[in-house]
């Protein structure tokens, strides 16, 4: 388990994230990736939910045909960790090799 991120720490760290922003009720990170078409968002989702199960992190998200809405927060520490944060570095990395759409 990774502690809550907070104040100046949690600022620079989503600082450092592409196209991530905070949210505060729930402290949480979003974004909205965009793809060509239902399937390269859906092999979006399949690429992060096998990583999701394998470090036990698992995203909140939403999908329509191209678009898939995440927010990422750690419901055991009632906020933002560092495991959100590497689960949306590995989604950035996960959306590029899925064809996501520059916004």
């Amino acid at each position: 388990m990774s502690g809550k991120l907070t104040g100046l720490e949690r600022d620079e760290a989503v600082a450092r994230l592409e196209g991530w922003t905070l949210q505060e009720n729930p402290d949480a990170i979003v974004k909205s990736y965009r793809f060509g078409d239902f399937m390269s968002a859906f092999g979006f989702m399949g690429r992060v939910a096998v990583y999701a199960d394998v470090v036990d992190h698992h995203p909140e998200w939403f999908n329509v045909y191209g678009r898939v809405d995440v927010t990422l927060t750690s419901h055991d520490v009632d906020g933002l960790s560092s495991r959100d944060l590497a689960m949306a570095r590995f989604m950035d990395r996960a959306a590029k090799k899925s064809g996501v759409k520059a916004s």
